[in-house]
């Protein structure tokens, strides 16, 4: 089983970055799936967004809310994050998260918003 993110990366305040997850081992679709976020130093992940098995019912964390956005491709079996608007408080390692019987993790992408 395997969760690889790509697309963190540094960029400005105000900016925009896609984040993706690429799933392999498991039967993708069946699995609702999510994003979680965390700040170094900080030992808890917050839930940022997720999306069911369908691709349907996205919910959000109000933080951001407006500014990102969470889509599934499951033909592809990956998930996105479009994050738009990027403020310095988003800075985290943002991890993949699948959830059904059992529980997956990717091994978490870097976003640093900075000037």
């Amino acid at each position: 089983v395997q969760l690889v993110e790509s697309g963190g990366g540094l960029v400005q305040p105000g900016g925009s970055l896609r984040l993706s997850c690429t799933a392999s081992g498991f039967t993708f679709r069946w699995y609702d799936m999510n994003w979680y976020r965390q700040v170094p130093g900080k030992d808890r992940r917050e839930l940022v967004c997720g999306i069911s098995s369908a691709g349907g019912s996205p919910t959000y964390v109000d933080s951001v809310k407006g500014r990102f956005s969470i889509s599934r491709d499951n033909a592809k079996k990956m998930l996105f994050l479009q994050m738009n608007s990027l403020k310095p408080e988003d800075t985290a390692v943002y991890y993949c998260n699948a959830r059904g019987s059992v529980q997956y993790w990717g091994q978490g992408t870097q976003v640093t918003v900075s000037s």
